[in-house]
């Protein structure tokens, strides 16, 4: 039978099975397998990655609960149980809760045996908004979400200094659950929500108080059987909402307007690349002025000059998320001076060094054909670049990035991985190839090839899984071996 999910006091002595694990320290598996033994929850980690590739996890799992047995002596604090390398059925079947990290696939035939047996599934995500006190603004897309979320995250900390920024940005808000819980006065909430933690609140009844959808375009075609599956997965930022929930869209995409007659809230609003017509209000771009048009008014409230981060997909991402503040209280003047100061997050066109006359640039977070056309076309100049991309397929078109990588650029490096004969073949005989196995031999090749004025572009296209533990290592191995050049 199912865990009575009413009171988190219920976790004391509760079996519950983690599926997935994960390689990020405060990521979902492992800040969920902290937040249930800290609770008295009776654990079992199981992930079909071997304890060698789990290494970092598991030693971080072992070193809280030896801490948490001296430090909560109120509660009995269970010792974990790692089933590594495989999973087993009895861990699916004859427990009281299975915790799901978003990397599984709702279709996993373990997840689906748990429900046929009547078995809670939660993820990490569903399970702060259950016991969370406090209003959650949520952010998902396809791009852009990791950066709107925390330039967002930078205003709202200018009226709250313990904002807390959580979610698909590496961080679950199971780590900040237990103290939220004891704070008398709202704390603002934002959390970046993959479509696969999107997946994991339906049918939970609470949705966001402010949910954004930043745009749409086709992406992990390997988990999704369509672009519209993948889609409707999107769509649940907004399914759960209640009717005075604020709902925010991308005017400049046309699909957006049916998903708008869709949703629950009846306070729905928009940001756009140009001004508004004459229906919708939000926030829109005329000229190098910021405008919000809000009930019959219109106010300038920054302009595009004082955005620090580049490019037009980073004035969208500064729309949205103004606007997502200014409807939690935070002045113009401090959306204003955020977007001044707001550099970035690692790994997103993040110029690291020039070197002899080359740039090089960590774009390691671009694993769709869309991020890298975006950051071809901010860097590109007619031949310049060197691009080092390639990895693990998602299943998707290459073909208009082809079109701008035989525009931009002079050489193409591709890693060993399961979309390189796609790339091979979309890029086609134009423009030269070469492939590697290591981060190392691909920088290699690449300044082999560079000339003065070049870039060099990691910007994969692609997923990290093959020769990488996932982009966040792909960055830091690109970023030190840079670095190392520095010093030769």
């Amino acid at each position: 039978m199912s865990l009575d999910l009413s009171s988190i006091y219920n976790f004391q002595d509760a079996m519950v099975t983690v599926m997935g694990l994960g390689r990020f320290k405060q990521g979902s598996g492992v800040g969920a397998a902290k937040w249930l033994m800290r609770h008295g929850a009776q654990i079992v980690i199981t992930d079909l990655k071997t304890e060698a590739e789990l290494k970092e996890s598991v030693e971080e799992i072992t070193k809280w609960y030896s801490q948490y047995k001296k430090e909560y002596k109120d509660r009995s604090i269970y010792s974990p149980i790692f089933v590594l390398g495989e999973h087993h059925e009895d861990d699916f079947t004859n427990v009281d809760l299975v915790v799901q990290n978003p990397g599984v696939a709702r279709e996993s035939k373990f997840v689906q045996l748990a429900k046929e047996n009547n078995i809670h599934v939660e993820s990490d995500i569903s399970l702060f908004f259950r016991y969370c006190p406090f209003p959650i603004f949520s952010v998902t897309g396809t791009r852009g979400k990791s950066t709107t979320t925390a330039l967002l995250g930078e205003m709202l900390k200018t009226i709250h200094p313990k904002t807390v920024v959580a979610g698909n940005i590496t961080r679950s808000p199971l780590e900040d659950l237990d103290w939220l819980l004891e704070e008398k006065a709202p704390v603002p909430i934002v959390l970046e929500l993959s479509s696969w933690l999107l997946e994991s609140i339906e049918g939970l009844g609470i949705g966001p108080q402010i949910a954004l959808l930043t745009n749409a375009y086709q992406d992990h075609l390997d988990r999704y059987d369509s672009f519209e599956h993948y889609l409707s997965a999107k769509e649940l930022i907004f399914k759960e909402q209640k009717p005075d929930q604020i709902a925010i869209l991308n005017a400049d995409q046309e699909l957006m307007d049916g998903i708008a007659s869709r949703v629950s809230s009846k306070r729905v609003y928009w940001f756009s690349s140009k001004p508004l017509v004459s229906e919708k209000t939000g926030v829109f771009r005329e000229g190098d002025s910021l405008i919000r048009k809000l009930n019959g008014q219109q106010v300038e409230f920054a302009h595009v000059h004082d955005i620090k981060i580049l490019g037009d997909h980073n004035m969208m991402n500064a729309l949205s998320a103004s606007l997502v503040a200014h409807f939690s209280g935070v002045t113009d003047e401090n959306i204003h001076q955020t977007l001044k100061t707001f550099a970035g997050l690692p790994g997103r066109q993040q110029i690291i060094a020039e070197i002899e006359g080359v740039m090089f640039v960590n774009d390691t977070t671009a694993t769709s054909p869309d991020g890298t056309i975006a950051a071809l076309k901010r860097f590109g100049n007619g031949g310049n670049i060197i691009l080092i991309a390639g990895g693990s397929s998602k299943g998707l078109a290459m073909s208009d990035l082809a079109k701008e990588i035989r525009e931009q650029c002079k050489q193409v490096v591709l890693f060993e991985g399961t979309a390189l004969e796609q790339f091979a073949q979309t890029i086609g005989e134009g423009i030269p190839m070469t492939r590697v196995n290591s981060m190392q031999s691909a920088i290699d090749s690449a300044r082999s090839e560079a000339k003065l004025g070049d870039v060099i572009l990691l910007s994969p296209g692609t997923a990290s899984f093959g020769i990488f533990k996932n982009e966040f290592d792909r960055g830091d191995q690109f970023n030190a071996v840079v670095e190392a050049l520095k010093t030769v």
